[in-house]
């Protein structure tokens, strides 16, 4: 377990924003063809400021946690902030994840893209960031060469 932070530990022995909205005003699910991973964020949404956000993730660990994390940092922040999030905003708030679930990370920024997006098509809402987001592409297996052995 030493490649695991005691940050990391926490948010999967005991992760925060569990379970999901009712009533969701975005609701965004992402998985992983790679790993099998699958993240569903759900957002609540007031005066442009995200208010709650809750998750349910199947997978590992680094999932659970980078997820926990996640939703953590998008409560408070107003969409456009949340849109700035990025895998290495979660990544370094954990203080790391090894190697090969590095990819666990993304996962959670592209959930919460794909919330913010759902958000954005209820109310007729449009983000540059989100102009080339596709919330149905897939985890290309190749952006990420962390599923091999480290060579040393």
């Amino acid at each position: 377990m030493a490649m695991y932070n005691d940050t990391v530990m926490d948010h999967f022995m005991n992760p925060h924003n569990v379970g999901e909205i009712e009533n969701a005003d975005g609701v965004g699910t992402y998985g992983s063809p790679v790993c099998g991973d699958m993240m569903k964020i759900t957002i609540k949404v007031e005066d442009n400021v995200i208010t709650d956000a809750k998750f349910k993730t199947f997978g590992c660990g680094s999932a659970i946690a980078s997820s926990s994390m996640a939703t953590d940092m998008l409560i408070g922040k107003t969409v456009e902030e949340a849109l700035a999030l990025t895998n290495k905003d979660v990544l370094d708030k954990l203080g790391g994840l090894p190697g090969p679930k590095i990819h666990c990370s993304v996962l959670s920024e592209q959930a919460i893209k794909a919330a913010i997006y759902d958000y954005a098509q209820k109310n007729g809402l449009e983000y540059e960031e989100l102009k080339d987001f596709d919330p149905n592409a897939e985890e290309d297996p190749h952006d990420h060469d962390d599923h091999g052995e480290d060579e040393e």
